[in-house]
């Protein structure tokens, strides 16, 4: 049984809970003297306590641990700042969750900075569970939420998840990626031409085009993905979370079956949940049932419940999407605002897969993850409940100086790259080598052409993806 403090009351995710319910209230931080002090590493000097006339650090504030996370954080920029805070002053700690907008206050959660700690975290099922409260720090609104998020694989630990793994691994294969490379090659060489765009368009377009020719979805239904993607990595952001841009008239008829399902966001719905996309899941069973053979077909062969069929649809279109539709603009934008290691790239293209790595390191697309306790353990010298969420910071880990040299710099030659941008453990990326292979593909053609920036980015307002809503350039062939 937990031990029961009354300060913190335990709530445990996976427990039923009625929704919405007025805000809970939130769970205090523990204090110092509750928390057994972390022994120093092998090797590290014991800390003395400070002289006298030294001034003392005030540990991080509730506002400072707030911040991290606030979605609108991140619409300013990812705090590497704070985050280096808390990997030298409390590298596992408590982050409140205030109500933000319509969405009621959380109990609070774990939050875990430091490369090693992150990697314990990922690796480790068995104490950490994806399974328990799901992935995403905000917890399903209702029992019936939760249940069928269990279904999707991200959410799944081990033997299921190594059961649904196995079943569309084939679709990612060293062997079906290389079927795929000149292609997604001659794909992005028809993306760019001469003169202004915003780049995070031009760049949406190959993730899109990649993952519906995997599934099957016929060219006239991929603005769908596009659509779906956005509702769903952009809920917390007001111009992404009801986007619609895909034009009726140029869908197939399931294409336009399914925009008629499409369900009106009510205030308060969450967008990612069954039955804000109810449109997706129907088109999803539309396109297995038609004749011609595709991954969707081959899942539906596989054995899986209609659950997790859906959740697989989603898995395909949104987190297969949102890595790339992330990064190839993120780590653009990471090469303009590093003019010299641009210029090293170009005089020296052979260094273009440790700077696609690279980009991936400082430009994560995906700032963090959650799992859940399954017992009462110790992380980082802190005592962890049964129940209590755990949120793994990607970000974070991708900047500790125990792991990186000089990590806040940009370095194109960087190796090795220790990065976890795409995870690590049982639920490594799946599509990590698909997602490469894009973008060394994009990025070899860039090489080719002069970018300028025509404007200033603008930033998505999520506490989830590291992504940019727009990103003017201007684009110039270069001279051979």
């Amino acid at each position: 049984m937990a031990e029961e403090r009354s300060e913190r009351p335990v709530d445990n995710p996976a427990s039923p809970r009625p929704g919405p319910p007025a805000p809970a209230p939130a769970k205090k931080p523990p204090s110092a003297s509750e928390q057994p002090k972390e022994p120093p590493s092998a090797g590290e000097p014991v800390k003395e306590p400070p002289s006298a006339g030294e001034p003392v650090k005030e540990p991080p504030s509730a506002g400072d641990l707030a911040e991290v996370f606030l979605p609108s954080t991140y619409a300013a920029g990812v705090p590497y700042d704070l985050y280096a805070r808390l990997r030298r002053e409390s590298p596992v700690c408590w982050i409140p969750e205030p109500a933000v907008g319509p969405w009621r206050e959380g109990p609070g959660y774990w939050g875990v900075f430091r490369h090693a700690d992150v990697k314990r975290v990922l690796r480790s099922p068995d104490d950490f569970s994806s399974h328990l409260g799901a992935t995403q720090i905000r917890d399903p609104d209702t029992p019936a939420d939760l249940e069928f998020v269990r279904s999707m694989m991200l959410n799944m630990d081990p033997p299921d998840h190594s059961r649904l793994r196995r079943i569309v691994a084939a679709a990612f294969t060293p062997r079906a990626v290389r079927a795929l490379e000149r292609t997604i090659k001659d794909r992005v060489a028809a993306l760019l031409a001469p003169g202004e765009c915003d780049f995070v368009e031009v760049a949406a377009d190959l993730p899109v085009w990649t993952l519906a020719h995997v599934m099957g979805v016929p060219e006239q239904d991929r603005r769908l993905l596009y659509d779906w993607a956005s509702r769903v990595i952009g809920y917390q952001d007001d111009d992404y979370a009801g986007l619609s841009t895909a034009e009726v008239e140029s869908l197939t008829p399931v294409g336009r079956l399914a925009v008629a399902a499409r369900p009106e966001l009510k205030p308060g719905m969450n967008p990612r949940s069954r039955a804000a996309l109810a449109d997706m899941f129907a088109y999803a069973h539309a396109l297995a049932d038609t004749p011609h053979e595709s991954v969707m077909s081959a899942m539906r062969k596989g054995g899986l419940t209609e659950a997790e069929f859906e959740n697989m649809f989603f898995l395909f279109a949104v987190a297969g999407n949102e890595t790339l539709r992330n990064g190839i603009p993120g780590g653009l934008l990471t090469l303009l605002s590093h003019p010299a290691e641009l210029a090293r790239l170009r005089a020296d293209p052979s260094l273009l897969e440790p700077a696609v790595e690279e980009m991936l390191r400082h430009w994560p697309p995906v700032m963090d993850f959650r799992r859940t306790a399954t017992r009462d353990l110790t992380l980082g010298g802190r005592r962890i409940q049964a129940g209590e969420k755990v949120v793994v910071y990607h970000a974070s880990a991708n900047r500790d100086p125990a792991v990186f040299a000089d990590p806040d710099r940009f370095d194109v030659a960087r190796t090795p790259n220790d990065h976890v941008s795409f995870g690590f453990g049982p639920h490594f990326c799946l599509g990590a080598h698909l997602a490469r292979v894009q973008l060394r593909a994009v990025f070899a053609e860039l090489l080719a052409w002069d970018v300028e920036p025509a404007g200033p980015p603008v930033r998505l307002t999520s506490n989830f993806q590291n992504g940019l809503k727009h990103l003017p350039v201007r684009l110039t062939r270069r001279l051979t």
